[in-house]
């Protein structure tokens, strides 16, 4: 298989299972069969890429002219090949925690949650993949419409307005802002093509930069930098499995993702590093970072808590394309894969606390640890891994960022990083200390039916896909180099 036909068919093979999933969708095992095998085929498909990136060879294709000049193109580079195993890899994982879930909690409207769970895994992809930036546009827009309906699943009045405010945000910040960057840079520059070391170096001048970045930066609301960020927390509506797609699998690292590649190959981190035009957003991902964290630990809800945990980890993302040094763009990118893993266990352990005790409000979680050890241990995992605390993933983009930082002489960014670990601590751990060492509070129902007693662990398949990728987080780890180095030629 040539590595073009690779990528048509890791773009087709999810959106073709589409109506694939709708056609059996009265017959619940063939339809969730259907879903498993799609996602370890487009997985399998992807994983093919990757020995063409890894020897320097980024395969491209090209399909038709959009306007003068620019094409939808596709190439596979280093951030983009990370990005698509982490999308496609764990779209497997959430699936069979989807299947978990949806059962166990006896969601309605299943086929349509598979349905549009898929299509959302093409636009992902796309976006992966874009060889241009207005590839990425067309992708990034579709992925916002293709996950509107997993936010709104519910139907319910809560659910409609978490959805309205996920689309207004989105699309209006995209077609205010992020449009205008596109065209501003196609008139400036006479290209969108993604290239090493950037396209505008001698094309705008230094004030205009500043407004150029921040039309960008803004402009990509899935980044969720403060203060467009509040679709992040309103689409907490949706089901555990759509809150794990959009915090680890597609909708928010889309987003980082989009802001590293423009700095990376639109900008050039050369040109920012050298005019400064970044160090203003360096202050907004870092008071995002910090401000985010705070903001988490008045949330008694898990999920809510877990959102701001979100946005504030997008930050580092951002902050280290910001910094613009070899080390910290290295560091972005690799928080793309440790945060995924991290942040995907610690919701995954939500939504089976959720199915299995039906409790949401983390004052209300003393002592569950005696009933979900599996998944509360899991837990732990999770939150030390967003923490950064060794031997977990976390810990080695935390330390690249802190290297970039110390490398572009921004001290004080260490400082927020060093903070932001403390503030991690502080809204994360007391609650798997409130599991295991609280006593439970008895209620009324718990002095019938004896709701403390024994083990009352989710359905099989959300606690292995919860443990699998607690297990991911030990395990990147030890096997942070060869992440490292497929990510080195992005900072060159």
């Amino acid at each position: 298989m040539t590595p073009q036909i690779a990528i048509v068919l890791s773009l087709l093979l999810p959106v073709v299972a589409c109506p694939i999933i709708a056609l059996v969708g009265t017959r619940p095992n063939v339809r969730d069969t259907v879903s498993f095998i799609a996602g370890l085929l487009t997985f399998g498909t992807v994983l093919t890429l990757l020995p063409y990136v890894q020897s320097g060879v980024y395969p491209e294709l090209s399909l038709f002219d959009v306007l003068p000049g620019v094409s939808l193109a596709f190439k596979v580079e280093p951030l983009g090949m990370l990005f698509g195993l982490v999308a496609s890899g764990l779209w497997i994982v959430t699936g069979l925690y989807g299947v978990g879930y949806m059962r166990g909690h006896h969601e309605v409207d299943q086929t349509r949650f598979f349905f549009f769970f898929a299509f959302a895994i093409t636009a992902a992809l796309g976006v992966a993949f874009a060889g241009n930036l207005l590839t990425l546009f067309i992708f990034y827009e579709v992925l916002t419409l293709s996950t509107y309906p997993l936010v709104t699943h519910a139907r319910t009045p809560e659910a409609l307005r978490g959805g309205r405010i996920y689309l207004g945000i989105l699309l209006s910040t995209s077609v205010a802002f992020l449009l205008l960057a596109v065209l501003w840079t196609y008139f400036a520059a006479g290209t969108l093509d993604f290239t090493p070391g950037g396209i505008l170096a001698g094309k705008v001048d230094t004030p205009a930069l500043y407004v150029l970045l921040g039309l960008f930066a803004f402009g990509t609301g899935k980044a969720a930098l403060m203060p467009f960020h509040r679709w992040l927390p309103a689409a907490m509506v949706a089901p555990t499995p759509v809150s794990a797609l959009l915090h680890a699998v597609a909708v928010v690292k889309a987003g980082v993702f989009t802001v590293l590649k423009v700095l990376i190959y639109i900008f050039g981190i050369d040109l920012l590093h050298d005019t400064g035009a970044s160090v203003w957003l360096m202050y907004v991902a870092g008071g995002t970072v910090l401000i985010a964290s705070l903001v988490a630990m008045t949330k008694d809800n898990l999920k809510a808590r877990l959102a701001y945990s979100t946005v504030s980890q997008l930050a580092y993302i951002v902050l280290g394309a910001a910094l613009a040094t070899p080390l910290a763009v290295i560091g972005g990118g690799m928080h793309i894969v440790m945060h995924a893993f991290g942040k995907i266990t610690l919701f995954f352990c939500a939504g089976a606390i959720n199915v299995a005790l039906h409790k949401t409000e983390i004052s209300d979680m003393r002592g569950i640890g005696r009933q979900m050890p599996l998944t509360m241990f899991a837990f732990i995992i999770g939150a030390l891994s967003v923490i950064g605390v060794p031997p977990m993933g976390g810990s080695w983009s935390k330390w690249y960022l802190a290297l970039g930082a110390v490398d572009s002489g921004q001290l004080v960014f260490v400082g927020v990083l060093m903070v932001s670990s403390l503030l991690n601590i502080a809204y994360l751990m007391p609650i798997p200390i409130r599991a295991f060492f609280s006593k439970p509070a008895p209620s009324r129902q718990d002095h019938h039916d004896g709701a403390h007693d024994g083990l009352t662990e989710a359905p099989l398949l959300m606690v292995g896909a919860l443990l699998l990728t607690a297990l991911g987080c030990l395990v990147l780890f030890f096997c942070a180099g060869p992440v490292y180095r497929l990510l080195e030629p992005i900072a060159r």
